[in-house]
C-alpha cells in the first residue's frame, strides 16, 4: 500500500480528533459511494486512504483515551470492505457513526 498523505503527516497531529474523524469518515464515505457504483479500484483507494488517516490518528500521542475504539473502527472496516463483514456493519452504520463528529468538528 503505497502513502495517500505524505504532505499531512505533520499537520494531521495539529488536528483535533474531531476534525481527524471528521476527515476519515469523508473517505469512508467515498470508499462507500464507490461500493454501490461497483468501483471496486476507487472503492479500494478510498478505504486504504481512510486506513492510513486512521493510523496517523492511532499514531497521535493525544488520542491515547480513544485508542480502543479507534483501533476497533480499523478493525470493522476492513471487516466490511475486504473480510467477511462478521460485525454486519452497513453503510447506514458507518453514516451513523461519522455524522456527529462532523458536527463537533464545525462547532469548534
Amino acid at each position: 500500500m503505497s502513502m495517500y498523505h505524505i504532505d499531512l503527516v505533520d499537520r494531521w497531529k495539529k488536528f483535533s480528533l474531531y476534525e481527524q474523524m471528521a476527515n476519515i469518515g469523508s473517505e469512508v464515505g467515498r470508499a462507500i459511494t464507490w461500493k454501490k457504483k461497483q468501483n471496486e479500484l476507487q472503492s479500494k483507494n478510498a478505504l486504504y486512504r481512510a486506513l492510513e488517516l486512521l493510523d496517523f490518528t492511532i499514531d497521535d500521542p493525544k488520542n491515547t483515551t480513544s485508542l480502543k475504539e479507534i483501533v476497533r473502527l480499523r478493525e470493522i472496516l476492513v471487516d466490511y470492505f475486504i473480510g467477511e463483514n462478521i460485525y454486519n456493519s452497513s453503510d447506514t452504520c458507518f453514516d451513523s457513526y461519522f455524522y456527529p463528529f462532523n458536527l463537533a468538528a464545525r462547532k469548534s
